[in-house]
């Protein structure tokens, strides 16, 4: 009878614990940094290129959204940029970029009870790719060892652990594409459930030719540019980056007089036990995501003002996507401005939904959402208002943001001002 009062006593307090969004890092294809990035976003430009990071000469397409004139020495301490690989070096300047960002340094934040969770697709495949290309040319493999150890997704997490000291939980999720909202999730209740103080949570992987042969072998490529929800659209465009949020208990975060930037309101997650490409042909899996975040939330969908959309440019995931939010939303779905930010970015991967949720985030804290910039002819299909060309300037009180994957995996979380008004 102890043990049932006092699982009801803690089940109570984590329902009632509230979580804050303190701080906000970057490393995109538009931009390091919460300022940059969002800079350059609100006005509509594209890190959407050349492919540079490897010949593309024996494929059909050749575009990509990559990090440029990143220097992972600026940021590491710990590591010396020959120790890891590039989705590490990301995830440890996102990391610590964030940090920076809430005015913390890791002494502040008690680091025996601050974790992080990285969400990812492929961990570091380029360590594979380097081996791979070094054994066929009759090569020793230069890296060794030590390299090899950090192709491992866990080696993400582990990394950035090490490079910070932190201490508590750490933890690497591989639900590619919805991985950073998985993230959220986790950290959500790490620190609702009393084990943390202090979370990172975030998304990270760097610009593979493993992925993007696999993309391109599946046509899902665009030869130019990535259109979300446009008639003529041609698919995606494979990028990379990473992002993380400082997560706290509201209670910690003003012991310490952090800024509050908005707060996780909840989240959902769901499978559609469907297939590993193809999504649910009546998106049953989008739609039970949203709802369950909304309940999470206690929220109704009218409160809903933002939707962040997994939103690929791919003829399937736009329309499906645009289907689940008017089974979700009704007759509300025609006054919600959703956009794309994969217009401007590409698809990051795992690091996708992380950078999508500091968007959201932002466009909270700035009233200002990010448009769809390549919209120009709307899909008859995708006829909601998915704020084409220019960012709109309103008030934006919560925002949801969506991101789906391969297996089936769908992922919902809620940000509203909530405790940043407060």
């Amino acid at each position: 009878m102890a043990d049932s009062n006092l699982e009801t006593v803690s089940s109570a307090a984590a329902e009632t614990t509230r979580v804050v969004v303190t701080g906000l890092g970057l490393v995109t294809c538009i931009g390091s940094g919460r300022q940059v990035f969002w800079e350059n976003l609100i006005a509509g430009r594209s890190g959407i290129d050349s492919v540079t990071a490897f010949d593309t000469s024996k494929f059909p397409v050749h575009r990509g959204a990559e990090v440029r004139d990143f220097q992972a020495a600026d940021y590491l301490v710990r590591f010396r940029p020959s120790d890891i690989d590039r989705a590490s070096q990301f995830a440890i300047a996102a990391a610590r970029l964030a940090l920076r960002d809430t005015a913390a340094s890791v002494e502040d934040i008690e680091p025996e009870h601050s974790g992080v969770v990285v969400g990812t697709t492929s961990g570091e495949p380029r360590v594979i790719e380097l081996f791979n290309d070094q054994y066929l040319a009759g090569c020793e493999f230069a890296g060794g060892s030590k390299f090899i150890s950090n192709y491992p997704c866990n080696a993400l997490a582990a990394n950035v652990a090490a490079e910070l000291g932190l201490g508590g939980d750490v933890v690497t999720i591989p639900t590619a594409c919805a991985a950073g909202n998985h993230a959220i999730a986790y950290a959500f209740e790490t620190l609702r459930s009393g084990r943390s103080q202090l979370m990172l949570a975030g998304g990270a992987d760097s610009f593979s030719r493993i992925t993007y042969a696999g993309f391109a072998r599946l046509g899902a490529i665009a030869p130019e540019l990535c259109q979300p929800f446009d008639l003529n659209r041609k698919g995606m465009i494979p990028g990379e980056g990473a992002a993380f949020l400082v997560l706290e208990t509201v209670e910690h975060a003003r012991s310490r007089s952090a800024r509050i930037y908005a707060e996780v309101k909840g989240y959902g997650l769901t499978c559609d036990a469907h297939h590993m490409t193809a999504a649910h042909p009546q998106a049953d899996g989008g739609v039970r995501a949203m709802k369950a975040a909304l309940h999470c939330a206690m929220m109704d969908p009218a409160q809903i003002d933002y939707i962040s959309a997994h939103g690929t440019g791919t003829l399937t995931n736009d329309r499906l996507e645009t289907i689940a939010i008017k089974r979700v939303f009704g007759e509300h779905s025609r006054r919600i401005p959703i956009s794309s930010i994969k217009s401007m970015l590409g698809h990051a991967m795992g690091a996708a939904s992380a950078i999508e949720a500091v968007a959201c985030v932002l466009a909270i804290t700035d009233s200002c959402i990010p448009p769809t910039v390549t919209l120009e002819t709307p899909d008859p299909e995708c006829d909601l208002d998915f704020v084409p060309r220019i960012a709109r300037r309103c008030q934006v009180d919560a925002a949801l943001n969506n991101a789906y994957a391969f297996g089936g995996n769908n992922s919902s979380v809620v940000f509203a001002r909530g405790a940043a008004q407060e």
